[in-house]
């Protein structure tokens, strides 16, 4: 019998069963404040051009790739002062993303804090973008496969391109 309880306890962590999907993950850490949007549907509407896509992670991240046009803000030196310089209507569609979905929604709350209305936190974040084998470019604007992976346990959600953690 006791063999029995191990196998079952044994075959439970195996299966996953304290596995979280991304779904989950985001359920845990966000209040949804902020509406999220798809990797394919912000991909359609930035061939389009026609929001401000914004980075929320930090520097290092950010110069190892990026969404191509995205607009840097940072997380843990985030200044809506410098936000307002770069985006001063208001009324402007922005995407905000971070790695998978939670910091963009904290700078996301700021942001309509101060006023910003249109605001939607990119669901899954760059992982997700990536894990879609949507193009990023590094700080020197070149297309590349790497992604800062923020840490090895936040990598764990990222399927393709490179990791990079440093």
């Amino acid at each position: 019998m006791k063999y029995i309880f191990s196998f079952l306890l044994l075959l439970i962590s195996i299966t996953g069963f304290s596995q979280q999907s991304l779904g989950d993950l985001l359920q845990q850490y966000n209040t949804r404040s902020i509406p999220y949007i798809s990797v394919e549907e912000l991909r359609m509407r930035h061939m389009n051009d026609s929001i401000v896509i914004v980075d929320a992670r930090e520097k290092k991240e950010y110069n190892v790739s990026h969404i191509e046009s995205a607009t840097f803000v940072g997380f843990s030196k985030f200044s809506i002062d410098s936000v307002a310089k770069k985006i001063p209507n208001k009324n402007t569609a922005i995407v905000v993303y971070c790695s998978l979905g939670i910091r963009s929604e904290e700078i996301s709350e700021k942001l309509k804090k101060a006023g910003y209305y249109n605001i939607e936190n990119l669901y899954g974040g760059i992982f997700e973008w990536k894990n879609k084998l949507y193009p990023l470019v590094n700080n020197k604007g070149k297309e590349t496969d790497s992604i800062h992976g923020f840490s090895k346990n936040w990598s764990k959600w990222l399927d393709k391109g490179t990791v990079i953690i440093k």
